[in-house]
């Protein structure tokens, strides 16, 4: 057991230290945040904009700016951990698997980063929850938070998905941009005026945005679309899941293993020189008696 947790702390030090160097990324939170959810609240007029909930039933009719203010929040959140999920991913694909080559256990480089992930999704959901909380008073902030934060883990899997499969930085950060462009400016309640089309009903944060507007004009909890968000979290994990072991996989023939002792016995396991013999267990004893 105590070799399990130090495998898993020490892989997920080394996920947080990969994070913690996207100095770009730190300041997208500090900066990006606010100023997006900000001006979405600034530009939009404080109309009433009536739509139908489909997460409750209910008939609203919200200021237009603080509706468009929880998209931008949405539309935020899910940039930012994707694309810190993604440049990790991408920059630490060699170093991944050089450790699962040497022999480093992949469950705990998966859950290292699943720990990572979770970890910079609430701190995102948390921030942006509170710049929100600055321009106005959502009717349900822990459920506004809690939206967030499942949308943040969807899009930081899929994250980790484009940064296994894809072989250059621009084609993960295109994805990952136009996903979540496409995703939430169809769903956006001001635009579609909570038209009930099947089709939103099939887009990655159809229901962190449904919470999420329970969580800002509504009193009812919508504890089935928090789930549907956490279905599709499960369904992007398990893409990023194949991606990184196809990424990790060995191209060695089968039978091949490094020289040295087995991994995970505790003793080092570094490869022999090149051109040297790994030593035989029937060498003879040349000590001196």
């Amino acid at each position: 057991m105590r070799f399990h947790l130090t495998r898993f702390a020490l892989a997920t030090g080394f996920a947080l230290t990969e994070h913690g160097r996207n100095r770009f990324a730190m300041v997208l939170v500090v900066l990006f945040v606010p100023l997006w959810t900000t001006l979405a609240y600034l530009a939009m007029p404080d109309s009433p904009a009536p739509l139908r909930l489909h997460a409750t039933g209910e008939t609203l009719a919200p200021p237009g700016n603080e509706l468009t203010e929880i998209s931008g929040a949405l539309n935020a959140v899910t940039l930012i951990t994707g694309f810190m999920m993604f440049a990790a991913t991408f920059s630490g694909s060699r170093f991944d698997r050089r450790l699962a080559m040497a022999g480093y256990p992949r469950a705990h480089l998966v859950l290292a980063k699943v720990t990572a992930l979770a970890l910079i999704s609430a701190a995102v959901a948390a921030y942006a929850t509170a710049v929100t909380c600055l321009a106005w008073t959502p009717r349900q902030p822990l459920l506004l938070a809690a939206a967030l934060f499942s949308a943040g883990l969807t899009y930081g899997a899929l994250g980790v998905g484009f940064g296994s499969v894809l072989r250059r930085e621009v084609e993960g950060m295109f994805a990952i941009v136009m996903t979540s462009i496409i995703d939430l400016a169809l769903q956006n309640p001001v635009t579609s005026s909570g038209t009930d089309n099947p089709v939103m009903r099939y887009l990655p944060s159809y229901g962190a945005m449904q919470a999420g507007t329970a969580a800002g004009f509504s009193a009812n909890p919508v504890p089935r679309h928090l789930a549907i968000q956490l279905t599709w979290f499960a369904g992007a994990a398990l893409i990023a899941l194949m991606g990184f072991r196809r990424s990790t996989r060995s191209t060695l023939p089968v039978g091949t293993r490094f020289p040295g002792p087995v991994p995970g016995s505790g003793a080092p396991s570094l490869p022999a020189p090149r051109g040297t013999a790994a030593p035989s267990d029937s060498a003879p004893d040349t000590e001196a008696h």
